[in-house]
């Protein structure tokens, strides 16, 4: 007969995959969501004294001095930290334009389906620590889909930081270009990207580690029955 003991060690509940790949979910979360929501992208040299940016985030920018850009006359300047979408400091809505151009506009799109890809899979990733097992029916189909939409938030977090990477410090945008550099929220967007990638590459593996586990116990369970007949 087959041994049972068999069939649990076959049935283990994550292979090593699996419990790294949730070390790095975690790791990508928490960094997608601390870069999403922090106004450090953009940053100026703080050493220089007359410099107009302080630093400048996805939603929320900070400013020195700016001089409004449609005012030729430039008699009103933009002063402290502003969400992007202020409706209560006179002009700034005039100037969205100018803060938030068509290269931005593609990265906020595609870090916030990064952003929403990495909410999503912490949600099913505590799903698979916490609740599901190897004996739930969907069990594999739960990690794909894991997988998938860390894929996809990998690929997006990506797309966002190369473009912005490209296009933010050029002298035509922001003043002082000379002086400016990607600061830490940036640094930590293009690390969450990564890591994102690497937990989808662990999950993949993981199911297929899974799927293979199944076949195993179909296959003993067959035999089993088969030794069962016979007796």
């Amino acid at each position: 007969m087959v041994d049972r003991r068999y069939d649990d060690k076959i049935m283990k509940k994550r292979s090593l995959a699996g419990s790294v790949a949730i070390g790095f979910v975690l790791l990508t979360f928490i960094l997608i969501a601390v870069s999403f929501s922090t106004p450090s992208w953009l940053v100026s040299d703080y050493r220089i004294t007359g410099a107009r940016l302080d630093r400048f985030g996805l939603w929320t920018h900070c400013f020195r001095s700016l001089p409004d850009p449609v005012d030729i006359n430039q008699r009103r300047f933009f002063v402290g930290c502003r969400w992007i979408y202020d409706p209560f400091t006179t002009g700034y809505d005039q100037i969205r334009g100018f803060l938030v151009p068509a290269f931005l506009v593609a990265t906020k799109f595609f870090f916030t389906v990064c952003f929403i890809a990495a909410l999503l899979s912490a949600i099913l990733t505590l799903l698979y620590f916490l609740c599901c097992g190897p004996d739930i029916k969907h069990y594999v189909t739960l990690i794909k889909l894991n997988a998938w939409i860390l894929l996809v938030g990998g690929l997006a977090g990506g797309i966002a930081v190369v473009v912005f990477a490209c296009e933010a410090n050029k002298d035509n945008w922001m003043p002082g270009h000379d002086n400016n550099f990607f600061g830490w929220s940036f640094a930590l967007a293009c690390i969450g990207a990564v890591a994102a990638l690497v937990a989808s590459t662990l999950f993949f593996v993981e199911g297929y580690v899974q799927q293979r586990k199944r076949k195993q116990l179909k296959d003993s369970q067959m035999r089993f029955e088969m030794e069962h007949e016979k007796i």
